[in-house]
C-alpha cells in the first residue's frame, strides 16, 4: 500500500445520486436567497463576479441552475452549493451516506498508517461538511488533506496530481476514482492507480484499461 491514498467521492465512496440529486436539489432553491443574504460575504461577491463573467450575463441563479442541469464542475458555482450544504449538515437537514465498503476501508487504512487525502469537483467546505455528518458519525479524524478545482485545478489534467503531490511531499500516492479520464491524468502525473467500478453507477461499465480494477474498497 502506498502511503497516501487519494479518494474521489461521487460513485467511488458515495453514490452519484446523492450528489445529483438529494444534494442538487437541496442546494437548487437555495442558491437565490443565499446569494441575496450573504452578498457582503467576500467569498460569495467573488462568486458571483465569477459567474456573471462566465455565463456572459447578469443572471446568476439561472447561469447557476443551467450548470447544475448539465451538471456541469464550475468552480464558483461548487463554492456556493458548498456554503449552502455545510449549513444543511451543520443543522441536520443532510446526512452524508457511503457504499457500505467504505467506512471500514478508510478506517483500516487509517489504522495501519496509511494517509488518507480527498481530492473532488466540490468545494473543500462541502467535503468537510460531508465527511463530518455522516450515518457513521464524524469521519473528518481520518483525512489529512481535502483538495478541490480550487487548489488543486481540474481532475483530468495531470498538473493538478502533481500540484497535489507537492503538497503531501510525496511521490508514492494513489488515485481511486470511477472516472478513467481523471485516473490517465494521475497516472501522467507518476501515480498509482485503481479504478472503482460501481455496480449502477454511471461509470460502473467503464473501460479502465490500464488501470487495476476494484468493485469495492478493501
Amino acid at each position: 500500500m502506498s502511503k497516501w491514498v487519494v479518494l474521489d467521492i461521487e460513485g467511488t465512496l458515495s453514490a452519484t445520486d446523492q450528489v445529483l440529486v438529494v444534494l442538487y436539489d437541496y442546494a437548487r432553491p437555495r442558491l437565490g436567497p443565499w446569494i441575496e443574504e450573504h452578498g457582503d460575504d467576500p467569498v460569495v461577491a467573488d462568486a458571483v463576479k465569477q459567474i456573471k463573467e462566465l455565463a456572459g450575463h447578469d443572471d446568476v441563479v439561472k447561469a447557476l441552475h443551467d450548470w447544475m442541469d448539465a451538471d456541469q464542475k464550475v468552480t464558483p458555482l461548487k463554492t456556493l452549493q458548498g456554503l449552502i450544504w455545510q449549513q444543511g449538515y451543520a443543522q441536520g437537514d443532510l446526512v452524508a451516506e457511503f457504499f457500505p465498503d467504505v467506512v471500514p476501508a478508510l478506517r483500516k487504512w487509517h489504522d495501519d498508517g496509511v494517509k488518507l487525502a480527498i481530492f473532488s469537483s466540490g468545494s473543500v467546505a462541502g467535503q468537510i461538511a460531508f465527511f463530518k455528518h455522516t450515518t457513521d458519525g464524524d469521519l473528518t479524524p481520518l483525512l489529512e488533506h481535502h483538495f478541490d478545482t480550487v487548489n488543486a485545478g481540474p481532475k483530468r489534467e495531470a498538473e493538478s496530481y502533481r500540484k497535489i503531490a507537492a503538497v503531501l511531499q510525496s511521490d508514492d500516492i494513489t488515485f481511486y476514482s470511477d472516472v478513467p479520464a481523471e485516473l490517465h491524468a494521475a497516472q501522467e502525473a507518476g501515480w498509482k492507480t485503481v479504478g472503482v467500478a460501481r455496480a449502477g453507477e454511471p461509470y460502473g461499465n467503464a473501460d479502465f484499461t490500464p488501470h487495476p480494477t476494484v468493485w469495492e474498497l478493501s
